[in-house]
């Protein structure tokens, strides 16, 4: 049921969708989606679940701990434009519709909290001056819309873009 979900983001047809096209392109009954999962809303938390178990956020939130501070920092923003790269078609559809789809708008929250908290626990170890205005920064410099814009507005290749994200989450500490 996941994968439907996973699918219909990547297709762009989530949004329009419903419950009964997740169960019909899952080959469960709309009941069994019901059960497991109770809306749209749960099958999304769900696949933000899924997402914690990416390689390049496992790698992410293992990085913030090892190594010297920056080499940390370094690693984080590398990762997170991983995991970027990796989603983005997913993403863009769901940070699309978060502002009128509660599902993807809870997702899109998440997402940030969660993102905010590891790097909270990373300020912890660099230290920096003022760390209000470096959270503030690190949250721009490793935003999925931060990717988004230097990635296919900018058209930087995805090598460039984790180079030129990193250079700014070093400046901002």
């Amino acid at each position: 049921m996941l994968a439907a979900v996973h699918d219909l983001l990547d297709a762009g047809a989530f949004h329009a969708s419903t419950v009964e096209d997740v169960a019909a392109r899952a080959g469960v009954s709309r009941a069994t989606v019901y059960q497991q999962f109770g809306s749209r809303l749960g099958l999304v938390d769900a696949l933000c679940e899924t997402f914690d178990a990416s390689p390049a956020l496992l790698a992410l939130r293992a990085a913030i701990d090892e190594g010297e501070p920056l080499e940390a920092l370094d690693a984080f923003v590398g990762h997170a434009a991983d995991f970027w790269a990796a989603e983005e078609r997913v993403l863009l559809q769901l940070y699309g519709v978060a502002a009128i789809d509660p599902a993807a708008e809870a997702l899109v929250a998440r997402q940030r909290g969660d993102r905010r908290s590891e790097l909270e626990r990373l300020l912890r170890r660099l230290r920096p001056k003022d760390a209000k205005r470096a959270l503030a920064l690190l949250l721009v410099v490793t935003s999925f819309e931060t990717y988004e814009e230097l990635r296919r507005h900018a058209g930087l290749p995805h090598r460039e873009v984790v180079r030129t994200l990193r250079g700014l989450a070093r400046a901002a500490v």
